[in-house]
């Protein structure tokens, strides 16, 4: 039997920043999901109705990546009262030639953090407008931190406003990001002028009701929504996608299950038979994005197997070549 590597938290946060790296690393993923090869079985999901919690699993196989990994992704929202995260899991990595396993990788959700932070990024990169400067970020959690940092990388963003449900956490996460970034961050009161003000608009709440209107929304915005990865969560109310130029999911299957793109056609607003370019089509060139500076534009992330497919990989292969993990001998 081969050696399995045990790959900790702590090392994986060292192998693998936020950085266009990352951002590439996904890019690349979405890119092959457009080629049309990838395997890509729908979302398990099992909902722990008693205590406010789920659990995702997510795989990918991708021709041309040597391994292919199996994410057991837990989101239990009330964790923060008890002094948890709200989201933990790991990722099991398989020999895509073999089948066998080759490492663990004990990332207690960071590596779903930078993937999705990157899908972000992404987004931002083909759907907003190029001079956007000003943020709006919807939460206050570890995605309201990594998105804005996220679209630091793509976009020359010079102010951010958080607003989240928790005012005091909002000018927390306000405070520690616009130290870390340089940028001048401040929490606000008001979501609906924070909307009107901002040129991009992330969403990364787990609310079950819509936060953003669709008569808030101005010429020229983006909107990340990525919240939204089950069937009772919405972020965006569906005239918002009736509003937009161009809606893009990063998965149509799995968005109108799940995503923004459910709740639309739940309230007849959009039509189950219309197809959508999805970011890999973007990010491929397939199909343009933005075409106007006057286009509302939407993405929709729900959260993808070959993300982590493609960022376990890259961990993977960077814990080779620096000689990092353990080696465990079965």
């Amino acid at each position: 039997m081969p050696d399995i590597k045990i790959l900790t938290e702590a090392e994986l946060r060292a192998l693998v920043p936020l950085d266009m790296a990352a951002v590439n690393c996904i890019a690349q993923g979405f890119v092959a999901l457009a080629g049309g090869h990838v395997v890509m079985p729908p979302i398990m999901t099992l909902i722990v109705p008693d205590h406010n919690g789920e659990v995702c699993v997510k795989t990918a196989y991708v021709p041309g990546l040597d391994s292919f990994a199996v994410k057991m992704s837990p989101g239990f929202f009330d964790n923060p009262t008890l002094g948890l995260p709200s989201t933990s899991g790991l990722l099991v990595l398989f020999s895509s030639r073999t089948g066998m396993l080759e490492a663990l990788l004990l990332d207690n959700g960071y590596l779903t953090d930078v993937r999705t932070a990157a899908a972000g990024a992404i987004a931002a990169q083909h759907l907003a407008r190029p001079d956007a400067k000003k943020v709006c970020i919807i939460g206050a959690g570890v995605q309201a931190r990594l998105q804005l940092k996220a679209l630091t990388l793509v976009r020359s963003i010079t102010t951010a406003t958080i607003w989240a449900r928790d005012t005091d956490k909002a000018a927390a996460t306000a405070a520690a990001v616009g130290d870390e970034l340089g940028i001048d961050v401040s929490a606000c009161a008001d979501l609906e002028s924070a909307v009107r003000y901002a040129d991009i608009i992330v969403t990364t709440t787990p609310s079950d009701r819509p936060l953003v209107m669709g008569d808030w929304l101005q010429p020229g915005q983006h909107i990340t929504a990525m919240g939204s990865d089950q069937d009772h969560k919405v972020e965006l109310d569906p005239s918002c996608l009736a509003k937009a130029k161009l809606y893009v999911p990063d998965s149509q299957a799995q968005c109108a299950i799940k995503g923004e793109l459910r709740s639309a056609i739940a309230a007849g607003v959009i039509s189950a038979n219309l197809s959508f370019p999805e970011l890999g089509d973007v990010a491929a060139g397939n199909v343009p994005g933005r075409q106007s500076d006057a286009d509302i534009t939407i993405a929709d992330l729900t959260g993808t197997g070959v993300q982590d497919t493609a960022i376990a990989n890259l961990a993977h292969q960077r814990a080779d070549a620096a000689g990092t993990g353990a080696i465990f001998t079965s």
